[in-house]
């Protein structure tokens, strides 16, 4: 059997939720109709929506759709992510399901309808396809329609002429017949060679619908369009375009044209009732859909869709210039601008006006009106003001005698509408009302579930973090692009500071630095409590006159002493600046804290739905960069008291390196309980300590600061360590129910002529002191003592060590010690351990050691303070 020959393809992936199954078939349709397989197209929409209703529906996948043409039908392929799924098998031992039931009837209405069928598996994919082959007709016949009595026949006139057109692959006519040269009154030397768009008046809404060369390129069309005759004037014609190949294999176009009003001569019968005849059913038939009559079939899924084909259609039912529809607000008390055509709508949309009557206000809303001429009664309808629409006719739509939004047609000549139009317009409104409102609040809770989402994950990002910098750049990036083109954020340090300009962000990068030092020279905006966005007109004010400027000085008209960027900056920041723009208080405990300001490019406008969820934010980010100009002030509180609790800089011992390294743990924001210290005592005498307080915070603090100003302040007085720790203790202890517990070791420290060194220690309650010999062994340098802050009646005493050159003392704090992983810790024996590997190394190199140790003992950042003090007598004396 010969195997079909695949002359064109067409594939689209659909998503797996319950819309992809109708944009499926609208795809399978306009597909199929774009190959003049108008026969099967019922057919193929059917099985397409079964099987992808399977597929987004029952098994929760993509489904990939792919149309082959083929010489003699179509081959349709839905594809999903889903193999274990079961299929029947016609010899399973068991029976098809009823075929009434809701689900699984997906293959049996392939082997009921499909020519050929089958579902092919592979390792990540489940195929089910079916063929549907044209049906035969005898030669020469494409349909007929039933014998009609002659007074039913269409009228034409006695010589009915038709132009036949060949135009080539590239739009170029190459044929032009007789009659074309009689309905048109151009000679074939006049056209040959020149495109076919250069003569058609073809009718549709700029940067909309499909244009005549577009068509040229389907492989059958029929419609209505102009011819520009040689007069100038321009001859309604009915064409049908049927695109073929030469012997050559090149394809071209051939065009047949007869007049408008004699279509019935090329025009194909319709499936269904055409729009001026179903408001009349013939006998036998139920009355059409009067949505479908209007709006066409089939309609769109999306409201943006629906409303810009209602406003075609409307303007086309009533020859205007123009058209555009208006959805009320929920409180019913203005109107905003959703879709238009031949009006700028990149101005109008989404603008507002109100409904009552009154200047500058859309008076006729509510009922059906006709304004014979607007520059009779100025701003009757603001939406057209400066458009050039001279006559109008607006209707309201109604559901449930509930006003839902206003349509009207426009035109640019006076006096074109009666009350006439106005009810065929208004009958049009009726038809399409219901659809319009069920859209709208579909797309209104689909907006309210994306809002809801949105200020979720914008919170969870806000709290995420407590840096002041990153909260500004989250709150710009937030809304950028997703509710705003462009963003600036103004902080407020106090009532008596001038809002300072911390962010600004564009869609556009190149956009952000013109945009940055625009705002930069205008006066930043009030910082007002008031709740609620409010305009501000200075960027776009500055921003026009910026533009107007650079133009004149680029064309020698302004003053030039001042250098210019060229034109090109300005007038593309004017540009990026030149819409909406809003401000939004921050407000944190009633407090303005900054301004959140929103902006549009030229003549754009945010809807309302946009400025609500702005405002929600506003309020989150508000709190949020309170809070973190809160956790920045306590850090740098505590940073500032931890960098007084510690000595500003060691110095030097003559003979004896010394290396301390501190590591806080946390976020900074909690003031450490460990601490260090090394200062002289008098000629040749240093002391050092290094201590840790029971637990964190300013009580910690407290006795951090005491221990170390008592430490120095008594040993400069000539104090033992003994006789230092002993008032320490007494000095904490009153302190009562503030006292904290203190660990401590302390010692004084003389440098010896022959090059080593006198240690006296005292270990109150603190890690012992390691000391390493040359010789590689480790030992404690003391011995425990009890703590500080504890008993009132201590005996202490100190204990005297000698390091001799090569030698060095290690002291740390508990954790150094206590560094855990799991029920792992390293203690005393590990530390020992890599102390022991430190050999010969300098004191600056002993604590890098030990530090390294120490954090890749755990993966886990450390959760409690470290100190590490080295010190090592040199093998060669430093002074030597």
């Amino acid at each position: 059997m010969r195997r079909p020959v695949i002359t064109a393809r067409a594939a689209a992936t659909f998503e797996p939720v319950g819309r992809s199954v109708a944009t499926a078939r609208a795809f399978v349709r306009d597909t199929l109709q774009g190959w003049g397989y108008g026969d099967i197209v019922d057919d193929a929409v059917v099985l397409t929506s079964e099987l992808v209703t399977n597929a987004v529906v029952h098994a929760g996948t993509a489904a990939d759709v792919l149309c082959l043409r083929t010489d003699t039908g179509v081959r349709i392929e839905v594809a999903d992510r889903y193999p274990e799924r079961e299929i029947p098998l016609q010899n399973a031992g068991r029976a098809f399901a009823h075929p009434d039931r809701e689900g699984g009837r997906g293959l049996l209405l392939c082997g009921a309808l499909a020519s050929r069928w089958g579902v092919e598996y592979t390792a990540s994919q489940k195929h089910v396809w079916f063929q549907l082959d044209l049906p035969e007709r005898p030669a020469g016949t494409r349909s007929a329609g039933p014998a009609l009595p002659v007074d039913a026949l269409p009228v034409a006139d006695s010589r009915v002429r038709v132009a036949v057109v060949q135009v080539d692959r590239g739009g170029c006519i190459s044929f032009w017949n007789e009659d074309a040269r009689d309905l048109f009154a151009y000679d074939p030397e006049q056209v040959a060679g020149k495109p076919l768009t250069d003569f058609a008046a073809w009718p549709h809404t700029p940067g909309t619908g499909t244009g005549i060369a577009e068509a040229l390129q389907l492989s059958r069309w029929e419609g209505s369009y102009g011819i520009r005759g040689a007069d100038g004037r321009v001859v309604p014609v009915y064409a049908s375009h049927l695109r073929v190949r030469d012997a050559d294999g090149e394809p071209y176009t051939v065009c047949l044209l007869v007049r408008d009003h004699e279509r019935a001569v090329l025009q194909s019968p319709l499936r269904t009732p055409a729009p001026d005849q179903a408001a009349q059913p013939p006998e036998g038939r139920g009355p059409a859909d009067p949505f479908e009559v209007f709006i066409g079939s089939p309609a769109p899924d999306d409201l943006d869709g629906l409303l810009q084909r209602t406003v075609e259609r409307a303007r086309d039912m009533l020859d205007g210039d123009a058209a555009y529809l208006l959805l009320a607000t929920d409180d019913e008390t203005e109107l905003e601008v959703r879709a238009s055509t031949g009006l700028p709508s990149a101005r109008q949309r989404f603008a507002r006006v109100p409904v009552e009557a009154g200047s500058g206000r859309y008076g006729s809303a509510r009922m059906p009106a006709v304004h014979e001429d607007l520059t009779a009664v100025p701003g009757a309808v603001p939406l057209l003001s400066g458009t050039g629409m001279r006559s109008v006719v607006t209707v309201p739509l109604k559901v449930e005698g509930r006003l839902t939004g206003s349509l009207g047609v426009a035109a640019e000549a006076p006096g074109r509408y009666t009350n006439e139009e106005a009810l065929r317009l208004q009958f049009a409104a009726d038809r399409i009302a219901l659809a319009v409102e069920r859209a709208r609040l579909t797309e209104l809770e689909r907006l309210r579930r994306g809002s809801l989402s949105f200020l979720v994950e914008a919170s969870d990002l806000l709290a995420g973090t407590l840096d002041r910098d990153q909260t500004l750049a989250l709150m710009a990036q937030m809304t950028v692009p997703t509710l705003a083109t462009w963003c600036a954020v103004y902080t407020v340090a106090d009532q008596a500071s001038e809002p300072e300009l911390s962010y600004v962000l564009h869609e556009d990068e190149d956009r952000i630095d013109g945009l940055k030092s625009l705002l930069m020279k205008v006066d930043p905006p009030e910082p007002v409590p008031t709740p609620g966005a409010r305009l501000w007109n200075a960027p776009t004010d500055a921003a026009h006159d910026a533009a107007l400027r650079t133009s004149l000085r680029s064309l020698g008209l302004g003053n030039s002493a001042r250098p210019s960027k060229g034109p090109g900056a300005t007038l593309a920041t004017a540009s990026a600046v030149g819409g909406e723009t809003v401000v939004l208080p921050l407000v944190a405990r009633n407090r303005v804290i900054g301004m959140l300001t929103l902006g549009k490019p030229s003549e754009e406008h945010f809807r309302q739905e946009i400025l609500e969820l702005a405002e929600d934010l506003s309020r989150r980010a508000a709190l949020a960069l309170d809070n973190a100009r809160l956790y920045s002030e306590r850090t740098a509180i505590s940073q500032s008291l931890q960098r007084s609790l510690l000595p500003p800089e060691l110095p030097e011992v003559p003979g004896v390196e010394v290396e301390v390294i501190y590591r806080a743990a946390g976020e900074g924001n909690e003031v450490g309980g460990d601490f260090y210290d090394l200062f002289p005592i008098r000629d040749g005498a240093y002391g050092f300590a290094i201590g840790d307080v029971c637990g964190t915070g300013p009580e910690a603090a407290a006795v951090t600061g005491l221990a170390r100003h008592a430490l120095r302040l008594l040993a400069r007085e000539g104090f033992g360590g003994p006789a230092v720790l002993e008032r320490l203790n007494a000095a904490i202890l009153d302190e009562g129910a503030r006292s904290r517990f203190l660990t401590l070791l302390y010692g004084e420290l003389w440098p010896q002529r022959d090059g080593s060194a006198v240690l006296k220690v005292v270990c109150a309650g603190h890690p012992l002191p390691l000391r390493l010999r040359q010789d590689g062994t480790v030992e404690p340098a003391a011995e425990p003592q009890p703590l500080l802050g504890v008993m009132e009646d201590l005996e202490l005493y100190e204990q005297t060590v000698t390091l001799d050159p090569g030698d060095v003392l290690l002291c740390v704090t508990d954790g150094v010690t206590e560094r855990r992983e799991g029920t792992r810790m390293l203690g005393d024996d590990g530390l020992t351990d890599v102390l022991t590997t430190c050999t010969g190394l300098t004191a600056g190199a002993v604590a890098a050691r030990i530090l390294r140790a120490v954090e890749r003992f755990a993966a886990e950042p450390a959760s409690d303070d470290m100190a590490i003090l080295a010190m090592r007598v040199p093998e060669v004396p430093l002074d030597a």
